[in-house]
């Protein structure tokens, strides 16, 4: 019996097509008449696509704890210039390093702060085997259970409305046979088996918030993957968005093997999320080594030569992602060089602050190519005026500060109506 079809609408397109709309607009003045012959200024205000980046080096900075405000605000600045979707840590042993005293208050401080500007939050994550509490060591798989099961009703629920996006269980194809670190949950994943700690994730977290938007997320792009997705998917288990890693500490995947994994893992019917991006600016780490944290370096500087070559990777990179119907979200892990995982030289932003090629590069992407600036347009006799660009939130606004909003929400020819308020 065949399970799963392959979407017959997930052909990648390199024009961009299926993320761009032609809305016919009606301008209205604030009485309700069609505005015509008149100016007026088209802009858009938000992407509809997920331009996501850890928001792990803003934490201190939205708690007030800035050891280097001109560093702190000119990093936040950067950052929202480009991206709308902020991953927030919510690692066990980090936001629970002793036990009943979680950083609830702080995450939800910076939760708020990226919330304020319009950005929306992901929590990462709920369940994973790394980055544990060691208060956790010791302790009889029955408790450990229970615990995660509490910790996810705690935090789903104490961030809901805030963070209603969660890594819901993360690598799961490596967890119960991990044996890089001792943790508690390894164990008790090898007695419940992998299908059964994603139903553990997926339920308690649903029960909570039935709202909730919960991804199932690895780094393993392997067969073993899709035979995890197939068999959560056989037991009825919900998954919302499915999260593939691609940190390219070895090398640029290239178009063509991004494609292929996109199509592998599109014909589920579930929207992707490319959720942990790096692309290095200095030396490739050699392809011998098969676990990334085994290569541990005194030092990783970023070059001149590699951070001409990250330019180009992250535009080739975003632009087959772009390409592809079946992504919703690209996620880069880290802006800045400082406190870079492993040390790599994979943000966009080198270690003193200053942008690197790719920064502008994407930038000139988001905001540029991809982005309906400020435009006057003349309504016609019937108040209309024809906008074209890439899906999201638009303005349209008067010299006399009169403005409405609309959304363009499909590929293809649309038509609405904008009243303007003063």
């Amino acid at each position: 019996m065949t399970l799963f079809t392959a979407p017959t609408d997930h052909v990648p397109d390199p024009t961009l097509a299926h993320r761009r709309a032609d809305e016919l607009v009606t301008v209205l003045a604030p009485d309700g008449t069609p505005l015509a012959d008149t100016d007026v200024v088209v802009a858009q205000t938000a992407h509809a696509f997920g331009f996501g980046c850890i928001g792990f080096e803003l934490v201190d900075h939205a708690n007030d704890r800035s050891s280097d405000a001109t560093y702190d605000n000119d990093f936040a600045n950067r950052w929202l210039d480009v991206f709308n979707i902020a991953t927030l840590p919510f690692y066990w042993g980090t936001f629970e390093p002793e036990e009943g005293a979680p950083r609830t208050e702080e995450m939800l401080a910076a939760a708020r702060w990226f919330a304020d500007r319009g950005v929306s939050v992901k929590g990462h994550p709920l369940v994973w085997h790394t980055v544990q509490p060691r208060w956790l060591l010791g302790r009889a798989p029955e408790e450990v259970e229970r615990l995660q099961r509490e910790r996810i009703r705690r935090d789903v629920g104490g961030f809901a409305g805030l963070v209603d996006t969660w890594d819901a269980i993360n690598e799961a194809v490596i967890m119960p046979v991990f044996t890089a670190e001792d943790n508690a949950i390894t164990p008790l994943a090898r007695l419940k088996g992998r299908v059964e700690m994603i139903r553990l994730a997926v339920e308690e977290a649903r029960a909570t918030n039935p709202d909730v938007t919960l991804l199932l997320n690895d780094f393993d792009m392997s067969t073993a993957y899709e035979c995890l997705v197939e068999a959560v998917l056989e037991a009825g288990i919900r998954i919302d968005r499915l999260g593939l890693q691609s940190h390219m500490h070895q090398g640029y995947w290239g178009e063509e093997k991004t494609l292929r994994i996109l199509d592998r893992f599109a014909r589920y019917g579930i929207p992707i999320h490319f959720t942990e991006t790096t692309l290095l600016s200095g030396e490739i780490m050699p392809a011998h080594v098969v676990d990334l944290n085994d290569w541990q370096v005194e030092s990783w500087p970023s070059t001149p030569e590699g951070e001409e070559r990250q330019a180009d990777e992250v535009e080739r990179h975003y632009r087959t992602l772009l390409s592809h119907p079946a992504v919703e979200v690209v996620n880069y892990w880290g802006l800045g060089d400082r406190g870079m995982w492993l040390g790599a030289p994979g943000g966009l932003l080198r270690a003193d602050g200053s942008p690197k090629p790719a920064y502008d590069r994407l930038r000139s992407l988001v905001k540029g190519e991809w982005w309906h600036a400020p435009t006057t347009l003349r309504t016609d006799d019937a108040g209309q005026v024809r906008v074209g660009g890439f899906l999201g939130d638009y303005e349209v606004r008067l010299p006399d500060g009169a403005t409405g909003s609309f959304a363009l929400t499909e590929p293809g020819e649309q038509a609405t109506r904008v009243r303007l308020a003063g």
